[in-house]
């Protein structure tokens, strides 16, 4: 998208064109999408507001892009200001919060006061829970984007000031309203200007199947978020500026963004908690509730991202806590040994790996998920086996290849490299 209009971007993909776009990863200049009103597309979107005591930004951008923030912001508004009197943390996401300090810098070189950083009153926790749990996350965010080595930050700009529920101010002219609902997160926070009609929904839409399951991550929360979007839909916003992928223009597309948006995850929520109720285990559910083909079709709402299956899980998560309704997985003997038993069986991890490759080369989703197992299987009872390993990489290769979104291919590229570099070299 590097060098393209965003706004050229967002027709093209409200109308079905071919783009190449995933919403995670757009990069374009800022733009000016509606009087004093600008949007910088990145890997977490920043929006800006120009106001007579100042600007206001709506999230901030990552430690990656921070200085590109700064520049783009001020490309927008001049080298001499206005200063930056306001910056709203939709959520507590890393991607969305590291863009202050360069403004923190800039006042104090010119002598202005500080700006003031405003958040939901849970986000401060999120950060203290980051810094705990840096290692951790560290881990699962090198898996989920293939980046190994990454580092989580430890250091954080947290608010200034925090709201419970709502909370308005004016900024000279111009209304800001922000309004808490749990979503993606616990923390999260949307922003509505009534005087232009815009909304800032943060990761409540984000051009993708609701980030509502991620397999690595804490709770989400389907139902509030649902509700969250019907009550956005009620103001009649006409111009959506979403927390990642491209803005919605028109009133009537930023209702049915919306609108679909929470059909799909009342559809997820409603049908996996009736199944819930009647008794079903996880493993049932999971592999029954799907979501309706016509909203999956939509260009903002297809499994790029996350997946409506991990949606289910975490409803499950929701209500049902962790165990899964199978009795043997309650207090479960360590899988090296489940692994050892069942490959002592069936003639030994050779012939587990054997059949996994055989079903995998047979192609489509139940052959690879059966496949996925068996392998699994096969490397937990020979973990020294360079040929298991060569069949696991090859197995989990042929899963990166067939999965849409970016949780799953991030966790089975992560597989396969591990086994890669167990297995023998091909070339010698």
């Amino acid at each position: 998208m590097t060098g393209t209009n965003v706004l050229d971007v967002a027709e093209r993909l409200w109308q079905g064109e071919p783009v190449d776009f995933h919403p995670m990863v757009p990069t374009g200049d800022i733009v000016e999408v509606a009087d004093d009103v600008a949007f910088l597309p990145s890997f977490a979107n920043v929006s800006a507001m120009r106001t007579d005591d100042g600007l206001l930004l709506v999230d901030t951008g990552s430690s990656f892009v921070a200085a590109r923030v700064h520049e783009q912001v001020r490309t927008w508004t001049g080298p001499s200001g206005p200063r930056l009197h306001t910056a709203v943390y939709s959520h507590g996401h890393i991607d969305h919060v590291f863009g202050v300090p360069l403004f923190d810098a800039e006042a104090a070189e010119r002598g202005w006061p500080t700006p003031r950083v405003v958040a939901h009153e849970a986000l401060p926790a999120r950060f203290d829970r980051y810094i705990l749990t840096a290692g951790y996350n560290g881990v699962i965010n090198q898996r989920q984007f293939q980046v190994p080595g990454l580092r989580w930050p430890t250091e954080y700009r947290y608010p200034d000031e925090t709201y419970r529920s709502d909370l308005s101010f004016d900024l000279g002219s111009r209304r800001v309203e922000l309004h808490h609902a749990r979503g993606e997160t616990d923390d999260h926070t949307w922003t509505w200007l009534p005087d232009t009609r815009v909304l800032c929904c943060g990761d409540f839409f984000i051009w993708a199947s609701p980030n509502a399951g991620n397999p690595q991550k804490v709770q989400r929360y389907p139902r509030e978020w649902a509700v969250a979007l019907r009550e956005m839909v009620a103001l009649g916003p006409e111009l959506l500026l979403p927390g990642h992928g491209v803005p919605v223009v028109g009133a009537d597309r930023v209702a049915q963004a919306l609108g679909d948006t929470a059909e799909l995850l009342e559809h997820l929520h409603d049908e996996t908690v009736a199944m819930m109720n009647e008794g079903a285990r996880l493993d049932e559910i999971i592999h029954t509730v799907a979501a309706p083909a016509h909203l999956l079709e939509r260009p903002y709402l297809r499994p790029v991202y996350d997946e409506p299956e991990f949606i289910v899980r975490n409803v499950w998560r929701l209500y049902g806590g962790w165990y899964d309704g199978n009795p043997a997985n309650l207090k479960p003997a360590p899988e090296p040994v489940l692994a050892s038993e069942i490959a002592s069986l069936v003639g030994g991890a050779s012939r587990l790996a054997q059949r996994a490759m055989e079903l995998a080369a047979a192609g489509g989703e139940d052959h690879l998920r059966l496949a996925g197992h068996l392998v699994e299987f096969a490397a937990l009872a020979a973990p020294d086996d360079a040929s298991v390993h060569a069949a696991r990489a090859d197995v989990f290769e042929r899963r990166v290849a067939a999965a849409s979104s970016t949780m799953a291919n991030g966790v089975f590229a992560w597989a396969a490299s591990e086994s890669r570099a167990k297995s023998p070299d091909p070339s010698g």
